[in-house]
């Protein structure tokens, strides 16, 4: 009973600020279109990783949508360094997250988790885009594609002329942003959310404070945190309650960061990804820089916390007494409503 207590409890402080992200992210995804992503991003340069990393952050896909996002870009002429800094960002960070990580986690970790992704990025970009000086024009296309350089006449799809395509509204355009975060992207999260409220919710009722803190605050607890986190294919919004649970069963606070980057940004299906349509060398930079700098910013983490003597339970609850009762039934009653379409829809079948 105590553990169902706990995870309702956990649901519904995450449900407004979830709630408020999903709304927040169709904005972006009707504001952002992805023809002007691929116009910023074909140069190798640091200019292009910082512009993809700057994009990716907001936006609203997971470990497993940033993957043929990401494959889009490139195929549309982004530049390997600025593909690669778009695959970290994008997973690690988003409106969705900082939100859900302001409710459950307060706002130092909402700020700091944001910074930590972005850096990572450009740090992994500016690193490939170094390892590949490839001019962008050479390799803006693969090779074999109809567009490509050593084509000898222009196939139809590389045609200026385009079809007339039916201009869609103001209003259009929101409810399709609406239908890709409330339906489309609830779907791909639900599970992975329920998961990361149950493991919060039993580390909350049956796992001791001694026990998580026999790692420590140092080095081995980042490398226990990041070898947990690495096999995981779970998104940056889904592993925020897993490292609430954490947090307040004595984790300390950098080693729960480095969780919340290296699992969204690292999993079988990214590196295969990174392996085959970027290379072994940039998979090899791709894998130490977000494990680097998820290090350097959890020693970050703890020193900060330290030296302002943080507590971060008291942070989270100052968060949830922002939310009031009608607000918070009412997000919760929604977002379950949300999650229990979405899983019937994806595991029947039924595309609506």
């Amino acid at each position: 009973m105590l553990l169902l207590e706990n995870f309702v409890a956990l649901f519904m402080e995450s449900a407004p600020w979830l709630m408020l992200g999903l709304t927040v992210a169709a904005v972006i995804k009707v504001l952002v279109p992805s023809q002007l992503l691929a116009k910023h991003l074909g140069d190798s340069g640091p200019g292009a990783t910082v512009k993809a990393a700057l994009f990716g952050a907001p936006l609203p896909l997971c470990s497993c949508g940033v993957i043929p996002a990401a494959l889009g870009l490139r195929r549309s002429g982004a530049s390997k360094a600025a593909t690669t800094s778009f695959l970290i960002s994008t997973p690690e960070t988003g409106v969705d997250s900082i939100s859900i990580s302001y409710a459950l986690l307060g706002p130092f970790m909402a700020i700091i988790r944001p910074i930590a992704a972005i850096t990572s990025a450009i740090t992994a970009g500016i690193l490939v885009g170094k390892e590949n000086s490839i001019p962008a024009s050479a390799s803006a296309q693969p090779a074999g594609t109809c567009c490509a350089s050593n084509t000898p006449e222009p196939e139809p799809c590389c045609s200026t002329e385009q079809p007339a395509v039916k201009q869609s509204t103001a209003a259009d355009k929101l409810l399709a942003g609406l239908r890709f975060t409330y339906i489309d992207l609830v779907r791909d999260i639900a599970l992975w959310l329920v998961i990361g409220l149950g493991f919060a919710a039993i580390i909350k009722t049956y796992v001791p404070n001694e026990f998580l803190l026999q790692w420590g605050d140092g080095l081995l607890a980042f490398v226990v945190m990041a070898l947990v986190g690495v096999p995981m294919y779970i998104c940056a919004t889904a592993s925020t309650p897993i490292a609430a649970g954490l947090l307040f069963s004595g984790v300390s606070p950098g080693a729960t960061l480095v969780f919340m980057l290296v699992g969204p940004a690292t999993n079988i299906a990214t590196m295969g990804l990174v392996k085959t349509e970027l290379g072994n060398r940039t998979l090899a930079i791709y894998l130490l820089s977000v494990v680097v700098v998820g290090f350097a910013f959890g020693y970050l983490t703890n020193y900060l916390a330290a030296l302002w003597d943080m507590d971060f339970l008291a942070q989270a609850q100052q968060a949830h007494e922002m939310v009031n009762t009608p607000l918070t039934y009412g997000a919760s009653i929604l977002l379950a409503g949300l999650m229990v379409y979405g899983l019937a829809n994806k595991y029947t079948g039924i595309r609506n």
